[in-house]
């Protein structure tokens, strides 16, 4: 199922509806700003390299910006400590700049609303200086939500990088990036025309026949069997990888993860383990193909 761009509007601000304070300065930046090519996301999932996740309150992704919304529970020492690691976490797995607003005072009692406004808005001048900055060198990429899942953008462009965060609805749209031409594909893998390529769509879990394993630096992918049985010798080595999840919405989605080649002194009878080699690949040498 492909969510229309109001219906991930509103499951956004759904996600945050028991938050008061949350929600006030959420809606109030998305409807100041009122700016439809920047996409914004609420609760952002973040996993780190060694496999934590936190959830970012607002996140910009075509800016590499995100804000934190402190409330009164965030003011313990503990949980200020807890909100450090948590940044430092998200900076380095990311590359975002983050920014915050405390709702309480040095008492710990909630602050006036006007200050609270104009903080916010202060804030909002910023996303609108950086956007306009990003415009200047070249670097701004429009948030257009309809072809978040269109595969011509990506063949147009002539690449695929892991950190442009490339999703796909279906098997076939993946597909098409590297010749395919045929209807809907629902087996786990295929082959590149004139290569010994494969494109891959794992479930990076444990599922009825197997349990794979994403590694925490997200460089090793681990294959085996879920009753422990030794594997059959097959001779896909390389393979282009898009991992089956749900995002943020709960869709199911195919996401580029990278080229793999099976390591040769990690694999075993029992377990097959791919290494990443590539994060970016050139699309350009598959239309000849």
């Amino acid at each position: 199922m492909k969510f229309s761009k109001d219906q991930y509007v509103l499951r956004n601000f759904s996600k945050i509806q028991h938050k008061q304070w949350e929600l006030y300065i959420i809606t109030r930046i998305v409807h100041n700003l009122n700016d439809p090519e920047i996409e914004f996301v609420c609760q952002q999932l973040i996993k780190t390299s060694d496999g934590k996740r936190y959830l970012a309150d607002l996140c910009f992704p075509s800016l590499k910006l995100y804000y934190e919304i402190d409330e009164a529970h965030h003011s313990s020492k503990q949980n200020k400590l807890k909100d450090e690691h948590r940044q430092r976490e998200i900076i380095d797995a990311t590359d975002f700049e983050e920014h915050r607003i405390k709702i309480f005072d040095k008492n710990n009692k909630d602050r006036n609303i006007s200050e609270i406004n104009n903080e916010v808005d202060q804030f909002i001048n910023f996303i609108k200086k950086r956007k306009k900055l990003l415009i200047e060198n070249g670097k701004f990429i429009a948030w257009n939500y309809e072809n978040k899942f269109n595969p011509k953008i990506h063949i147009k462009r002539g690449y695929l990088d892991v950190e442009d965060n490339v999703v796909f609805l279906k098997h076939k749209d993946a597909l098409k990036c590297f010749g395919y031409t045929g209807g809907d594909y629902q087996r786990a893998t295929w082959l590149i025309k004139g290569t010994r390529k494969y494109v891959w769509f794992p479930k990076l879990y444990e599922n009825k026949l197997w349990n794979n394993h994403l590694s925490e630096d997200f460089k090793n992918i681990t294959m085996k069997k879920k009753d422990n049985s030794k594997i059959e010798r097959i001779s896909k080595e390389e393979m282009i990888v898009f991992a089956h999840y749900k995002d943020l919405l709960g869709q199911i989605v195919y996401k580029f993860l990278g080229e793999f080649h099976k390591s040769k002194n990690k694999t075993d009878d029992y377990k097959w383990v791919f290494e990443r080699r590539k994060t970016k690949i050139q699309l350009n040498q598959f239309k000849s193909l």
